[in-house]
């Protein structure tokens, strides 16, 4: 599926995966470990950020969702109402160098080619600021497939496999990296990792 494919794929199942998610549970809990590192009035980016409930609700106050679908932000738009709303692509962020403390992405990069995940993780380095912290799910295989059906609709998945997808952020300047599994949204479970942009 290319991007348009996959935007328009997200947006005839925006509304059924934002019913079927649980708002709350351990992975989002994360967050929390995050905004302690984090300055005061911390600008944090959420990539993927959906309906907003599960990440961008739990931000700071002007927190960037950033998200592909144009749906998916219409229910963030209702759902936090002060964040700063992005239509883009994690590939090609639209923001300035340096100009982000922390970074979320939630189950939000496997819908990207497993090709290009290298430069979303330089993408996520350049615009976080020095010390800056990454926070997203780690896939756990290598794969790329389309699954049918999914959310009653299709979805593109694809990734290089977890220790590919951490020499990947290594080699794109997060250090430190730590890994924690906690409970998703669906009622699974799933890795995440922890990365500190290199001073």
């Amino acid at each position: 599926m290319d991007p348009n494919e996959i935007r328009q794929a997200w947006d005839a199942i925006a509304e059924t995966y934002a019913d079927r998610r649980d708002p709350s549970g351990s992975d989002a809990d994360l967050i929390e470990t995050v905004l302690e590192d984090c300055p005061p009035e911390a600008l944090v980016l959420d990539v993927g950020c959906g309906d907003g409930a599960r990440t961008l609700a739990n931000l700071p106050k002007g927190a960037i969702g950033l998200d592909l679908s144009r749906r998916g932000l219409e229910l963030a738009a209702e759902t936090v109402p002060g964040a700063r709303l992005v239509q883009g692509e994690m590939g090609q962020l639209p923001l300035a160098d340096r100009s982000v403390d922390a970074i979320t992405a939630y189950h939000a990069v496997f819908h990207v080619p497993r090709s290009e995940h290298s430069g979303v993780y330089r993408e996520f380095a350049r615009v976080l600021v020095p010390g800056g912290t990454l926070l997203m799910t780690l896939p756990g295989g290598r794969f790329q497939t389309v699954r049918r059906g999914w959310m009653g609709g299709k979805m593109f998945f694809s990734s290089p496999g977890r220790d590919r997808t951490l020499e990947q952020l290594q080699a794109a300047g997060f250090e430190r990296l730590r890994t924690e599994t906690v409970g998703d949204p669906l009622g699974s479970t799933s890795e995440f990792v922890f990365g500190m942009k290199s001073e």
